[in-house]
């Protein structure tokens, strides 16, 4: 039994993780929003505004897609939290949680090539 309480900790703690840095993302996109309206209010050259819808645009697809992550991972505490302690241990958590795994390795990779790419931006015009 101490053996799954382990297992099941390991687990927990990848979920948390995860799920603190999909709040510090969104944040984060909100932060980049402001200075993207800043660059709007401010900057009249053609050239600074024709990426900044496609920005705005990145932006809500990244927060869309960090809400339905958020939210598959406090569903797989959830299953967690109900398991039967009984129960053999046969990795059906674990390999219940690699699609996740996968699918926040992707997004985090996607992530961070839209912060480059605004990062460049904001450098070029703020």
């Amino acid at each position: 039994m101490q053996a799954k309480v382990s297992y099941l900790s390991d687990l927990k703690f990848n979920l948390e993780t995860w799920r603190r840095e999909l709040k510090f993302h969104f944040n984060e996109m909100d932060t980049f929003q402001e200075k993207l309206e800043e660059i709007v209010s401010r900057e009249y050259n053609p050239k600074a505004l024709k990426p900044l819808e496609s920005f705005q645009n990145r932006i809500m697809i990244e927060k869309n897609a960090i809400s339905k992550l958020s939210h598959r991972c406090k569903n797989k505490m959830a299953n967690i939290n109900r398991v039967d302690y009984k129960e053999k241990i046969d990795g059906r958590l674990q390999y219940e949680q690699n699609t996740l795994r996968d699918d926040m390795k992707t997004y985090i990779r996607l992530h961070y090539e839209l912060k480059e790419d605004m990062m460049n931006y904001f450098l070029m015009w703020l």
